[in-house]
């Protein structure tokens, strides 16, 4: 039996503001791989280290707002389902406003906050310490224009153009490694010449997003009004979408964080073989973020409307290509696990290790495929206090299980993962059908 031509439409759309995302999510380990190569080239393996120390500290730092994005997303798609464009111009405003004040503060407070992280980072020597320190002051000075991206990329993902978040990705990318290889092996700037390469490799990209905004406002009704921008009431519903987003990101990376150090309280080699058991994990989510982000552009616009079959298409659209690429992950570890981790390590005994754990992982994303799934509608819904008190939940569920299953060592860190992953599932899961019958419906 065929689809039907509406719901063939959803799965076209899926598809195409997915697959930029997806493209772009894949380019970022690229620039990671150039960066260890160019540093990697240096004469001191700290130099590697303070490098690795600071891009996972703004790493942690950036995603912490990463609500500018989301929360952008959900309110701009609904302003367009409901065609109100001075809606759409002053959501992009705000946002970029909120972006600046707080790259700002980030810079204003950067002694502070990056001394905190590399006292949480616990650098190896005091020479790693200090290259640590030089590139994170030259990097917390790009707060502004990342924060800024994730505005502008939001908004365009409400609008369903996810292809500006591909071209500002390959940007950044570009000027990147470009600038890597000038600063660092050309002038000899080592930490500061990758930190520096980012900073522009940042700014670059904020000055072609402005342009694009620029040049989409061209095309909408309504006028350049300032005053939505200076009324603290009138973000009401940009600081309620967000403020539950903050807290759901800030729980989502304490688990991450605490599933990692607890790994590196077992020992070395099992601090390795979790991180590249993770990092399988990362290659399946740059598939799943990518139809999460049409979810939410799409069942947005749907909500923006009102138009609850048109809601209920898109979710079922973005649920094929979710569950196909689970499922296919899934097999793919299943079957090819133990080559997919002798491309990531020479170490026989780092191999043999996680292959010993991959069984976790071949279940990992049957499991996880319905959180990003969700999480996705719930953005576009602009219903995050779900998301918040689903994570909560799943943490409160977490601690006591990995405290529990202590004595089962590794398996018992992943267990409680496990279960962590499972309860955001289910408790999503379980928030979407009551919404679905109550709310989300003719």
């Amino acid at each position: 039996m065929s689809a039907s031509p509406a719901f063939s439409r959803r799965l076209h759309d899926v598809w195409r503001l997915s697959w930029p995302i997806i493209i772009s999510n894949a380019s970022v380990p690229l620039l990671g791989l150039v960066d260890t190569a160019v540093i990697g080239h240096l004469p001191h393996a700290r130099y590697l280290a303070a490098v690795t120390l600071g891009s996972t500290l703004f790493s942690f730092l950036f995603w912490g707002f990463g609500f500018l994005r989301m929360g952008t997303t959900g309110l701009t798609s609904q302003a367009a389902g409901r065609e109100e464009d001075q809606g759409i111009r002053n959501l992009l405003g705000q946002s970029l406003l909120i972006a600046v004040v707080i790259g700002l503060a980030l810079i204003a407070l950067s002694a502070p906050l990056i001394d905190f992280g590399l006292w949480l980072l616990q650098p190896g020597s005091e020479a790693t310490a200090q290259l640590a320190a030089d590139y994170a002051h030259v990097r917390i000075l790009s707060a502004p224009a990342v924060l800024m991206n994730y505005a502008i990329i939001g908004w365009f993902l409400g609008r369903q153009n996810a292809r500006v978040t591909l071209l500002l990705m390959l940007i950044t990318n570009s000027v990147n490694i470009v600038l890597d290889i000038v600063l660092v092996v050309g002038l000899d700037m080592n930490v500061r010449g990758v930190a520096t390469a980012s900073l522009i490799g940042d700014y670059t990209a904020l000055g072609v997003g402005l342009w694009l905004a620029w040049r989409a406002l061209k095309t909408l009704g309504g006028r350049f009004d300032t005053t939505p921008l200076k009324r603290l009431k009138a973000y009401g519903e940009l600081f309620r979408v967000n403020r539950h987003l903050f807290v759901r990101t800030l729980c989502l990376l304490f688990a991450m964080a605490f599933f990692t150090s607890q790994g590196a309280q077992l020992g070395d080699q099992t601090l390795a073989a979790n991180a590249i058991l993770m990092q399988l994990v990362m290659m399946v989510s740059y598939g799943l973020d990518g139809f999460a982000n049409a979810a939410e552009a799409l069942t947005g616009k749907a909500a923006g409307r009102e138009d609850w079959h048109e809601f209920g298409q898109s979710v079922r659209a973005c649920a094929v290509f979710s569950l196909l690429t689970a499922l296919l992950a899934a097999l793919a570890f299943a079957l090819g696990g133990p080559w997919l981790i002798a491309r990531l390590t020479d170490i026989e005994a780092i191999r043999a290790l996680a292959g010993h754990y991959l069984p976790w992982l071949v279940v990992m994303p049957l499991i996880a495929v319905w959180s990003y799934l969700l999480d996705g509608v719930f953005i576009g819904t602009t219903d995050t206090r779900a998301m918040r008190d689903t994570i909560i939940v799943a943490l409160m569920v977490y601690l006591p299980v990995w405290w529990l299953t202590q004595p089962l060592g590794n398996h018992g860190l992943w267990l409680a993962f496990t279960i962590f992953t499972l309860v955001r599932s289910l408790g999503l899961g379980l928030t979407y059908l009551a919404r679905r019958k109550r709310q989300w419906s003719g």
